[in-house]
């Protein structure tokens, strides 16, 4: 155990917790959603916090490389799930960027004894949009904010859509290089 890996543990923890404070009082309560966006945020924060933790001081385990992105989706699946069921995000983008992170995550897996697909820019620009879209459209707000969150959103999926793409060219020039050929990192 270390910081990193306990961060990591707060978030997993935190996604239960997001999501009944989420669907109190019928799911439109100002302050239960303002509770729960306070939620979202401090997991989508401690994301940021235990991986420069675990690069910087050399914290990297095995539990945080599978722990960590477990628990990242987590909290964007429920979000977007949530959101959906509440009426207050359209189903087809919450599986369009469900269906993105679980066939990467599938991908990841086939083409890992291969080689491994560093994140690039494009995965945490997609990441950092999906969840400042998804924090905005928590809040309890209408009018010109909830368009700023829809639009922040319409691009989330662009950037989902876009970086799977650039992702599976970048798995099948790993695969076809073979095994213990493609760059590592």
């Amino acid at each position: 155990m270390n910081i990193a890996n306990i961060l990591t543990m707060l978030r997993i923890a935190i996604v239960p917790l997001f999501v009944l404070a989420l669907f109190t009082a019928g799911g439109h309560d100002t302050a239960w959603r303002i509770g729960a966006t306070v939620l979202f945020a401090v997991a989508a924060i401690t994301d940021r916090f235990d991986g420069q933790l675990a690069r910087k001081y050399g914290l990297v385990t095995d539990f945080g490389k599978l722990a960590d992105p477990i628990a990242d989706k987590a909290l964007v699946g429920a979000a977007l799930i949530g959101l959906s069921v509440l009426g207050d995000l359209a189903w087809w983008i919450t599986i369009v960027i469900c269906a993105r992170e679980l066939g990467i995550t599938l991908l990841r897996l086939v083409v890992v004894r291969r080689g491994v697909i560093p994140a690039g820019r494009g995965g945490k620009l997609k990441t950092l949009v999906q969840t400042l879209a998804i924090g905005v459209l928590l809040l309890p707000l209408s009018g010109a904010f909830e368009t700023a969150g829809m639009a922040l959103m319409y691009l989330a999926v662009l950037l989902t859509v876009a970086t799977g793409l650039d992702y599976v060219g970048q798995a099948v020039r790993v695969w076809l290089a073979g095994p213990g050929r493609a760059r590592e990192s």
